[in-house]
This record gives structure tokens, C-alpha cells and sequence, in this order.
């Protein structure tokens, strides 16, 4: 397993670690994530991008991944996950193009890691 697949693993691990620790608190976030996500005016993968790019500029690896991961099982391209990178960039200079970097790094993998799925 590559780098960046066992951290998103990891991530989801202590998700549900959290959720089952947390009480209602975890829950009632669960329920915003899932409620602000889905589909509306924008689509799901357009709010993961949406994401993706706020993490970027705030610098949480761990977000990165997790929307990454959800932007990609939406459908999104690497294309338009790169476009969204380059918009973390303008908003946030070079902090981004830090991230961004893993961001796109990690998009490489998890494609791949996908394809292989796929198969």
C-alpha cells in the first residue's frame, strides 16, 4: 500500500474512533458533513472541489485527503482537481502551492490505486 492510501486508512480509522468517543457531538457533525455534501444548487463533487481547495489553504493534510479521496469517488477529474488546486493557489499563495503539491501527489496515487481497484 502506498503513502498516502494507509494516511486516508488511518484518517478514517480515528473517524470512527472519534464518532464512537465523542457522543453526540461526532454525530451531529457527521450530520452537517453529509447534510452540507449532498447534492443541491451544486453538486457533491463540486462541494468536495469546494473543499479540497479550503484545505489546501488552510493546510490540513488530513482534509486534503479526505476530500480528495471524496472528490474523485464524485467523478471528478484530474483536470478539474488540478484547477481546483490552482484556485487554492490564488487565494493563498505559496502555503498552497505547498500543499497543493501534495495534493496533486497524492491525486496521482489514489488514481492509480483506483484504476487498480477497478480492475
Amino acid at each position: 500500500m502506498s503513502v498516502y492510501s494507509e494516511k486516508l486508512d488511518h484518517i478514517h480509522k480515528n473517524y470512527g474512533l472519534l464518532t464512537e468517543k465523542s457522543g453526540e457531538p461526532g454525530k451531529d457533525f457527521l450530520s452537517m458533513h453529509v447534510s452540507a455534501l449532498k447534492d443541491g444548487a451544486l453538486s457533491h463533487k463540486e462541494k468536495e472541489l469546494m473543499c479540497l481547495c479550503v484545505a489546501i489553504s488552510i493546510r490540513c493534510e488530513g482534509c486534503i485527503l479526505d476530500h480528495l479521496s471524496n472528490a474523485i469517488d464524485a467523478g471528478a477529474t484530474k483536470d478539474e482537481i488540478t484547477e481546483t488546486v490552482n484556485t487554492a493557489l490564488v487565494m493563498s499563495g505559496g502555503p498552497a502551492y505547498v500543499y497543493g503539491g501534495t495534493a496533486l501527489e497524492a491525486m496521482e496515487e489514489l488514481f492509480d490505486k483506483k484504476k487498480a481497484d477497478d480492475k
